[in-house]
């Protein structure tokens, strides 16, 4: 796992990108999506994906990774701007769905 190759992580805001290593942004970014698909359009609640995503992941990539928090956000920010998910609109706490548009 090389920190060499980065992944421009966007917000939907338009702020300045983040930069994290593409093995971070392929770890999570594969939980999200599988969480997510499990999900269906009821979608997954934002304010649960850090346990589950901490659930799914290898101990050893865990503890490589750093803050699940930081970088489920930073990796969830991206797949917005990506088009890759969703806010699920009208939900209230924040509830995130895969969309058709992912690649």
């Amino acid at each position: 796992m090389s920190d060499r190759d980065k992944i421009s992580c966007r917000t939907p805001s338009g702020g300045k990108p983040t930069a994290i290593p593409s093995w971070k942004y392929e770890a999570v970014r594969e939980v999200i999506v599988q969480l997510l698909g499990d999900a269906g359009s009821e979608g997954f609640a934002f304010k649960d994906l850090p346990d589950a995503v901490s659930a799914l992941l290898a101990p050893e990539l865990k503890e490589k990774l750093g803050s699940i928090a930081w970088h489920l956000t930073t990796v969830k920010l991206e797949m917005e701007v990506a088009g890759e998910l969703s806010r699920v609109p009208g939900a209230s706490p924040q509830r995130l769905r895969l969309t058709a548009q992912r690649p």
